[in-house]
């Protein structure tokens, strides 16, 4: 993969890692290079995938690496705020812009409203689908929130470093379930379980 104006963290690898049941569309919204689309495309085959960025820059790249790979994908260069659409999908899965400080220079979002970046990511899931993020710890609140007010079967996964307290945080809803919330152990972010075998979450918490 090249990874262009942006390079993907492990967090894209936790993200695609924490997708449970396969799904037949996913929208990854905010796909930057295509980092988390990919990861996910590799372990779960025959995804319709569909990937909006507001960057026409971060676009060219993803496009370069869904080729290198031999994977394709609908490309949407839009802002998820304010793209508008009635099309909804069995996953929507986003890596979103928490990030604070100046704008970057390839354009891409920062400083982002994760209530509103969250709702709308929630609008275009289907019923019954699933909307999954993950978020820095510190700003995990207004994302938890947003879930509860319109999903049911919350699912939280810290994940920790060598810090005593958690420094990402796995989520994931479903809509139109009826309000359930799973908290589950942390799990260390250095896992090579996930990071180096490309092993889904839920074989680590189920013991597999």
């Amino acid at each position: 993969m090249q990874f262009g104006p942006y390079n993907p963290t492990s967090d894209a690898v936790w993200l695609a890692a924490f997708v449970d049941e396969p799904p037949k569309t996913v929208l990854d919204v905010g796909t930057g290079t295509g980092a988390v689309a990919l990861c996910l495309m590799a372990r779960i085959p025959g995804i319709d995938m569909t990937a909006i960025d507001v960057s026409n820059e971060m676009l060219v790249a993803a496009r370069q690496n869904f080729e290198l790979n031999n994977k394709s994908a609908t490309f949407i260069n839009a802002d998820i705020l304010s793209w508008r659409t009635n099309k909804t999908f069995d996953l929507v899965i986003t890596n979103p812009p928490y990030f604070k400080g100046m704008p970057a220079a390839h354009n891409a979002h920062h400083n982002a409203d994760l209530t509103l970046w969250t709702r709308r990511c929630i609008a275009r899931t289907r019923p019954n689908g699933t909307f999954a993020t993950i978020v820095d710890a510190a700003e995990c609140a207004p994302v938890i929130a947003e879930m509860s007010a319109h999903c049911g079967d919350i699912k939280i996964l810290p994940l920790c470093s060598n810090k005593n307290t958690a420094e990402r945080v796995l989520l994931s809803c479903r809509v139109g379930r009826a309000s359930h919330t799973t908290i589950f152990s942390p799990l260390s972010m250095n896992c090579d379980t996930i990071l180096r075998d490309g092993r889904p979450v839920k074989d680590i918490i189920s013991g597999a």
